[in-house]
């Protein structure tokens, strides 16, 4: 069987459109019913920090993403292992975050709510802080808070 260059050409852009070439691998966070509830709860924007929103694969309700490469969000990860009581936050507009690795953050999660929020942030979007200004209004009008000294 001879194929020409068209033919393989056409193809592998038919392959291509097929299959989704849109959609940010973003895993499914496995929550709780209770946690998962608040999280189905969280209305996300179109945009963050100027960027598009976009499908995610697998979809689900508990992830989102915007932008090229991707700001990833995903809601009702589990705590942080690496968290600890004495472990540096950063608070921004009432929110705190633990932002992880510690000397150069690039994944960020919203702590001391009833859900645990993750949020990853390219180095391309810095300061990544802008991004969890934007995302920290969202979170707080529908995770309630942990009461006060729990994270």
């Amino acid at each position: 069987m001879r194929r020409t260059l068209p033919g393989v050409l056409a193809c592998l852009a038919l392959m291509a459109a097929a299959c989704g070439d849109d959609a940010v691998q973003v895993p499914v966070p496995q929550p709780d019913a209770a946690v998962q509830r608040l999280c189905e709860g969280l209305r996300l924007p179109e945009k963050v920090h100027g960027q598009e929103r976009r499908d995610t694969s697998p979809s689900s309700p508990l992830t989102a993403a915007w932008g090229s490469p991707a700001i990833a969000l995903r809601c009702g990860v589990p705590r942080p292992r690496s968290l600890k009581p004495m472990s540096e936050l950063g608070e921004i507009n009432g929110v705190l975050w633990f932002g992880r690795p510690v000397d150069r953050p690039v994944t960020f999660v919203a702590v001391g709510r009833q859900a645990y929020v993750e949020v990853t942030v390219p180095p391309k979007y810095n300061p990544a802080g802008d991004v969890l200004i934007e995302l920290g209004p969202l979170i707080t009008a529908t995770i309630p808070a942990k009461p006060e000294g729990q994270i």
